[in-house]
C-alpha cells in the first residue's frame, strides 16, 4: 500500500516539477512560492461552495488541480532557490485552512441532504471528528519536530521527521476527491475520520519511540 502510493507521489511530483519549470520560465520568475500557496488557499472557498451546493463532479475537478498546486509551489521554491522555513510554515498553515474550509461545505451538504436514516447531528459529528483527526495528524507532527528539533536538521529534513502514515493530507484529499466523483460524500468523510485518528496515534507512538 505504502510503496503504491510512494510510485503515485513520485509520478506526480515529475509532472508538478516539470509544471513549475514552464511556469518559471513564461513568467520570468515573477510567479512566486507564496502567491501559488495564496492563490490555492483562496481557491478552496469556492470548492466548499460547490460542495455545499451538491455540484460535486465540479468540486472534485477542482480539488485535483489545486491539490497538484500544493506540490507545485514548493517545486517553484526549489527552482527559484527560495526554500525557507516561512515558506514551510505558510504551506502547512494554509492546508489546514484548506482542509477546514472543505469541510464546512461538506457539513452543510451532508447536514441538508440526509444520508439514509442517518440523523443531521450524527453526520454533524461525523464531519468534526473527520477535520478534528485530520487537524490532529499535523498537529502531532508539528510538536514531535519540535520535541526532537536537533540543530544539526535543516528545516526541511525536520520537517520530514514524521509526515508518513496512513492519512497524509494528500492521501485525505485522495479520499474526499473519490468520495465526491461517485457521491459518497458521507463515506468519504467517515473513512477520513477513522483513519486521520488512526494516524494521528500512530504518529504519536512513533514521536515517543524516538524520543526514547
Amino acid at each position: 500500500m505504502s510503496g503504491a502510493l510512494e510510485t503515485v507521489r513520485n509520478a506526480v511530483r515529475n509532472i508538478v516539477k516539470q509544471i513549475a519549470g514552464v511556469l518559471h520560465r513564461l513568467s520570468g520568475g515573477s510567479i512566486t512560492p507564496n502567491m501559488v500557496t495564496v492563490t490555492s488557499l483562496l481557491a478552496h472557498v469556492p470548492i466548499a461552495y460547490f460542495i455545499a451546493t451538491g455540484s460535486y463532479v465540479l468540486a472534485a475537478g477542482l480539488l485535483v488541480v489545486f491539490g497538484l498546486m500544493d506540490a507545485l509551489d514548493g517545486e517553484l521554491a526549489r527552482l527559484q532557490k527560495k526554500a525557507s522555513a516561512g515558506g514551510m510554515l505558510l504551506d502547512a498553515s494554509t492546508d489546514r485552512m484548506k482542509e477546514v474550509i472543505l469541510y464546512i461545505g461538506a457539513a452543510y451538504a451532508l447536514i441538508n441532504r440526509p444520508v439514509g436514516d442517518y440523523s443531521p447531528a450524527l453526520i454533524a459529528a461525523l464531519v468534526v471528528a473527520a477535520c478534528g483527526g485530520s487537524l490532529l495528524v499535523s498537529y502531532v507532527k508539528a510538536k514531535g519536530e519540535t520535541a526532537v528539533k536537533d540543530g544539526s536538521l535543516t528545516a526541511n529534513q525536520v520537517n520530514r521527521l514524521f509526515q508518513n502514515g496512513l492519512m497524509r493530507y494528500e492521501v485525505r484529499m485522495f479520499a474526499l476527491v473519490v468520495g465526491l466523483l461517485v457521491n459518497e460524500l458521507a463515506l468519504a468523510v467517515g473513512l477520513i475520520a477513522v483513519t486521520a485518528w488512526y494516524t494521528a496515534f500512530a504518529r504519536l507512538f512513533a514521536i515517543y519511540r524516538k524520543l526514547g
